[in-house]
């Protein structure tokens, strides 16, 4: 397992979901994975994260690598050495009747890529639907 990908459903045009999804300020209001992020979705610059897995938190410090704005944001983060490297994703589809699809997922690579997904992967997973479900709550509002 070296992807990670959910997909889902919100009755929302994708400007709410994209202001919503880029306001890292507000991140603590509704996010129960990325439980803080600072920074902005400019490409090229750094945020720092605070998210919840395996019941810890953990910071750590993407840089920003595309922003195309209303359809796709993603951010590079990189640990041990850049031994193991996440590529983070939201890819948003319109569908019409002010819906949109929201695919949220990660691209892992590295020397370490596998040992740690072996590790984490399931939980990370479940924290992925656990964000795009409280996003769905936030913009359906």
């Amino acid at each position: 397992m070296t992807h990670l990908k959910t997909e889902i459903i919100l009755n929302a045009p994708k400007e709410t979901v994209w202001n919503t999804l880029t306001a890292f300020d507000q991140y603590e209001k509704w996010n129960p994975f990325i439980v803080s992020s600072k920074g902005k979705a400019v490409l090229g610059t750094k945020l720092t994260n605070k998210m919840l897995n395996n019941g810890k938190a953990n910071v750590f410090k993407p840089v920003v690598t595309k922003v195309e704005p209303n359809r796709e944001f993603e951010w590079l983060g990189s640990g041990l050495l850049g031994m193991f490297k996440g590529r983070h994703y939201f890819i948003l589809e319109e569908l019409g009747n002010e819906q949109t699809k929201l695919i949220h997922g990660e691209k892992f690579s590295g020397l370490l890529s596998g040992i740690i997904l072996k590790m984490i992967g399931d939980e990370t997973l479940q924290n992925f639907q656990k964000m795009n479900k409280a996003l769905k709550e936030v913009v359906e509002k």
